[in-house]
């Protein structure tokens, strides 16, 4: 069983998708400071030095933090827009590298061999 695990958890893919998961994660905590300590404030002076991680609604004891929500729609944006951005970079570059012209393999040992037969046999004119 523990053959099987190390085989699964360390095949390419696997090890592929954690990183992927950590690296957005890192990713993620930078998009929520870079809205919440740079793009907000600045909203909020926009708006008149409102705060917008401070608005809410209550209504008896219910308080509805929409503010905050606001931040997190915000959030959701960057990140999106991010990864529609590197996907296309990818995709791009993909499509260049599926363009270039694959170089012909090197002629086989019986081909070259024929290709020196009928040079020979050219060189002679007994081949038209």
């Amino acid at each position: 069983m523990w053959k099987e695990f190390k085989a699964f958890a360390f095949k390419g893919n696997v090890l592929d998708l954690a990183i992927g998961v950590i690296m957005g994660t890192a990713f993620g905590k930078i998009v929520s400071s870079l809205v919440n300590d740079l793009l907000m404030p600045v909203i909020g002076l926009l708006l008149g030095g409102v705060n917008l991680t401070e608005l809410q609604f209550e209504y008896g004891d219910t308080v509805l933090k929409y503010g905050a929500f606001l931040q997190t729609v915000v959030d959701f944006f960057i990140v999106a827009f991010s990864i529609f951005v590197f996907v296309k970079a990818v995709g791009k570059f993909k499509r260049k590298e599926e363009t270039k012209p694959a170089e012909p393999p090197a002629p086989s040992r019986e081909e070259t061999l024929l290709a020196e037969i009928r040079d020979l046999l050219k060189s002679k004119g007994t081949l038209d």
